[in-house]
């Protein structure tokens, strides 16, 4: 497959790519998994994260938010400095943000408090947002509701078959990860995604977690990059009944319009 994909998620700036950060971004192109949007999941790893973006103009974006595992650290300084972030070039959305009911990092009425501002921060300045939600589906709809979101794409989805029927219905954007590579807890998901019109639909890695289990020649260290978005790929367009040029030239294009890029 000669098509450029992009990758809409990726946690470039984790410690287990400090050692081969570029080698780990020229990995990807060499395997046209171009351009890189790296995940923003704090303040600082935001603020790392466009700045390594920025050296690479057209290659790598980045996303500034504040995942709900760290809501708890959240303030109206930190919503200020996001702000800034959110007004240079290569940063293309606001989050990871959202709800995380699984490990309650962070206190649920926090989480909900810092969701709902970083909405309306992204709803101030027009852009998308990079969404969150782990068994938080109740509240989780109820915020975007009450804020009437429309431009997001629900980031990781691995949801059951109602929830994705609500997402589309309101309008949202699904991401899918290599978690529709395990016959385990992937099962289901190679069902629904058949659910999702092409042009809602967008692919990711979610490096270095989620490596496909699937892969002939797995990582020694197990560690997931978006050089193996490609292999997501190919099963996406196996559960779809599609082709993976076709898959790939949609999602490439739905992504490069709702980020901008």
């Amino acid at each position: 497959m000669n098509h450029n994909i992009i990758d809409i998620g990726v946690n470039l700036m984790h410690r287990s790519f400090q050692a081969d950060r570029e080698q780990v971004v020229e990995h990807a192109i060499a395997n046209h998994v171009t351009p890189l949007i790296i995940t923003g999941t704090s303040l600082r790893n935001s603020l790392e994260a466009s700045r390594f973006a920025g050296r690479y103009p057209g290659k790598l974006y980045a996303t500034a938010g504040v995942h709900p595992h760290d809501a708890k650290s959240c303030s109206e300084e930190t919503m200020a400095k996001l702000k800034e972030l959110a007004a240079l070039p290569q940063v293309v959305a606001i989050g990871e943000c959202g709800l995380d009911y699984n490990r309650d990092f962070s206190p649920r009425d926090i989480q909900r408090k810092w969701f709902a501002e970083q909405i309306r921060l992204a709803l101030e300045l027009n852009m998308p947002l990079f969404l969150h939600e782990r068994e938080a589906f109740s509240d989780f709809m109820a915020i975007l509701k009450e804020h009437s979101v429309q431009k997001a794409v629900v980031h990781c989805f691995t949801g059951t078959q109602s929830e994705l029927k609500a997402y589309i219905e309101m309008g949202l954007y699904i991401g899918i990860t290599g978690w529709i590579c395990d016959e385990r807890r992937g099962k289901h998901l190679r069902e629904l995604v058949r659910m999702i019109p092409l042009n809602r639909l967008m692919i990711e890695t979610d490096a270095p977690f989620l490596t496909p289990r699937d892969l002939k020649e797995k990582p020694k260290d197990g560690r997931n990059e978006p050089a193996f978005l490609p292999h997501i790929l190919q099963s996406i367009a196996r559960c779809t009944g599609r082709t993976a040029e076709e898959v790939a030239k949609a999602t490439t294009e739905t992504a490069a319009e709702f980020f901008g890029i």
